[in-house]
């Protein structure tokens, strides 16, 4: 069983209209819906906005279903000349930039259960993933991500999440899943497209161009998925 777990039912709608044998169930107010996509046993999340809310479903869909993978599909904003709108962020590694102990003397985002390291993608996953996006035509790299509960759309914010951690791209929910993945053993992967670029207008572009971004991650998830052995 594979677990896909999406914020928006914009980012779920292309996987959810690809489903056979849907079987919807509720747990409190997470949906899951289970069926095959690309002939493979899914269950699709639909998390919500934010950590709290992707924390949830995660932790749920693993309690629930045993997934062996669970893969992180939706939008990004772009941190990185790289990514461009359309592109695709194949997440390497994830933090948590706005989880702040410093006052403690921890260095920033740092967590125990990773010694201050990036909550880890699977690189197997990612490797076929980049593989996926490019036979999908959609360009695609592999970068570290940033998450947080803020939409990031100032130009200083932006470069304070490139200059403190790295970061290629940044969204609301990768981070709480592969926390929750890290700490229950499962393999976690994130593939987001970009739906706002590092010097455009943000929140006009987001809206603009997340149907697009949206379609391109779905389309790289459902590549990935058919070439899976």
């Amino acid at each position: 069983m594979i677990g896909i777990i999406c914020a928006l039912d914009i980012e779920a709608k292309q996987l959810r209209e690809n489903l056979e044998g849907p079987v919807s169930e509720s747990v409190g107010r997470l949906s899951f819906t289970r069926g095959k996509l690309m002939g493979k046993d899914v269950v699709i999340g639909m998390a919500g906005v934010g950590k709290v809310n992707a924390a949830m479903c995660a932790q749920t869909l693993i309690l629930k279903y045993a997934p062996s993978l669970i893969v992180n599909s939706g939008v990004a904003g772009s941190l990185s000349k790289r990514l461009d709108i359309g592109d695709i962020a194949v997440g390497t590694g994830v933090v948590e930039h706005d989880f702040d102990t410093t006052a403690m003397g921890d260095p920033p985002a740092f967590f125990n259960e990773t010694n201050g390291e990036p909550f880890p993608c699977d690189e197997a996953a990612a490797k076929a993933i980049l593989k996926a996006a490019e036979e999908e035509g959609v360009h695609a790299v592999p970068a570290k991500l940033a998450s947080g509960d803020q939409f990031i759309s100032d130009a200083d914010t932006k470069a304070r999440l490139v200059r403190m951690f790295g970061a290629e791209a940044c969204e609301m929910e990768a981070g709480a899943i592969a926390h929750v993945c890290h700490n229950n053993g499962v393999k976690c992967a994130v593939i987001r497209a970009i739906s706002d670029s590092t010097d455009g207008e943000h929140q006009v572009e987001f809206y603009q161009f997340l149907p697009v971004a949206a379609n391109n991650s779905a389309r790289v998830l459902m590549r990935f998925l058919q070439e899976m052995e």
